[in-house]
């Protein structure tokens, strides 16, 4: 499910992330204890992590080529469109909208926030109302998102008999069999649950019009690959497939040099996240990470904050730690069914809760206004999370902050030495080592019993018996 990055530091890149070895993180900045098992965690440059002085580079205004009236839509949607407060397309809506009322396959490349849900809605409910045996099939990364476009849908095609139905993991799948039993214009779902369904023959691929693949880099980060081929090579080669992405990886390109036809490009990229977001690094010693915590969040400033760790125990277990500490806080996470989830995020978007501690994978699809800082409890596994998570906070005019915890580097150096007085000749080299937590690093002697010492904890993440190793972060789609 999580590919290594096997790419190594280097000075100038903007990937500079790379596994190294430490045990995770606890609530109060320890080490998870265990048999040396823990998640290996990334090496990384700190100072890749400051920029207390962002420039707001100087956006030139867009002047879009159409008003929504110039697309040709019912003038019914044009009503809807400004009633929820949009008067003029986005870039990617302008130059994408007519593409897709043509019928041809496009490429959209844009980053969330850019108004993209509401770039493919748009025309193809315009289709849907001249057609109603149209069937759009749109596959999400998470149950969140599924269900942010469900509700998007909903909005744009309110007074018209165009039905929906949402089919994500972790619920109950009877219900959404029976709701599929119905007629339904959009299916929306996570590729694991909508698979299943094609499988049980609940839904009809030969019926399907148009494919939607949202945040396909995502979904393809996610290990969602060999699902989505499946499901795209089940439905007719003539159908119209949407692909929408923040990036081009070579798996995306892949995938659209196979499923796309002669697709048109259209590409809306936002000023770097790194560049506009104030960001800095919190220093901790040994023991004191989760009280430099809670004296962060004493500041009146921190407002609305989501923290980002690492796993899901240690989501939930800070989260806990905090409501006990007198912060209002919830967590969310695959182990959470999607009833807690939706309750917590909830709390989090009324204001009720004001941290909300969340992984990586669970977090995605989350769009929540005025967040006012990011912290970075653990570290991420590549730069492009980091510039993920950070870019939760200071959307569109807002002014956000990003914070990432590290270990202070002398007391470390000083740990490290305490342990192993000669350096490099107790098998470890004095300073190297980051993050290693309160416990000094003793390296393992090999098995008595042999094998290959570099399979441990590479266990296939598809499955099958192997080397143990720890879980990670892994949803119920």
């Amino acid at each position: 499910m999580f590919q290594r990055n096997s790419r190594t530091p280097h000075s100038g890149g903007s990937s500079r992330f790379v596994r190294g070895g430490r045990r995770p993180f606890n609530a109060r900045g320890g080490n998870s204890g265990g048999r040396g098992r823990g998640r290996k965690m990334p090496t990384f440059d700190p100072s890749q992590f400051i920029n207390k002085n962002p420039v707001k580079a100087a956006e030139v205004a867009y002047v879009p080529k159409h008003m929504f009236t110039d697309f040709g839509v019912s003038e019914g949607i044009v009503r809807t469109i400004h009633a929820l407060g949009i008067t003029t397309p986005s870039p990617i809506q302008d130059q994408i909208i007519p593409e897709i009322l043509k019928g041809h396959d496009v490429i959209g490349l844009a980053e969330t926030g850019t108004g993209k849900t509401a770039a493919f809605l748009i025309p193809l409910i315009e289709k849907a109302l001249h057609d109603h045996k149209r069937q759009v099939l749109i596959m999400a990364p998470t149950r969140e998102l599924a269900l942010q476009i469900d509700q998007e849908f909903k909005k744009l095609a309110k007074g018209y008999r165009l039905f929906s139905t949402v089919c994500v993991g972790g619920t109950n799948i009877r219900p959404q069999i029976i709701s599929l039993n119905r007629q339904n214009h959009f299916i929306i779902g996570t590729p694991g649950r909508l698979l299943d369904l094609l499988e049980r023959g609940k839904i009809q691929g030969s019926r399907i019009t148009t494919v939607v693949l949202d945040e396909a880099d995502r979904m393809l980060d996610m290990g969602f690959i060999h699902d989505m081929r499946k499901i795209l090579e089940t439905i007719p080669s003539e159908r119209e497939t949407l692909f929408f992405s923040a990036t081009m990886t070579r798996e995306a390109e892949a995938l659209v040099s196979d499923f796309l036809r002669n697709p048109v490009h259209i590409s809306v990229k936002k000023q770097d996240a790194a560049e506009s977001i104030e960001q800095d690094i919190v220093k901790y010693s040994d023991h004191g990470k989760y009280d430099t915590l809670v004296a962060l969040l004493g500041d009146a400033s921190f407002t609305r904050v989501i923290i980002f760790g690492a796993m899901k125990h240690s989501v939930e277990k800070l989260g806990i730690e905090l409501t006990r500490s007198g912060i209002k806080a919830e967590s969310i996470h695959g182990n959470k069914n999607h009833g807690q989830r939706q309750r917590a995020l909830q709390g989090f978007k009324d204001g009720r809760v004001r941290v909300l501690v969340a992984t990586d994978v669970a977090a995605r699809g989350i769009h929540v206004d005025d967040v006012s800082h990011v912290i970075n409890y653990d570290l991420p596994n590549t730069f492009e999370d980091y510039l993920h998570r950070i870019g939760r906070t200071g959307r569109g005019s807002k002014r956000g902050k990003a914070l990432t915890f590290v270990p202070d580097a002398h007391a470390q150096e000083v740990r490290e030495h305490r342990a192993h007085p000669q350096g490099e000749a107790s098998g470890t080299r004095v300073g190297r080592r980051p993050y290693e937590g309160s416990r000094p690093y003793t390296p393992r002697a090999p098995r008595a019993h042999g094998g290959d010492q570099g399979n441990r904890g590479s266990r296939d993440d598809r499955g099958g018996r192997g080397p143990r190793r720890p879980k990670l972060e892994k949803l119920r789609f």
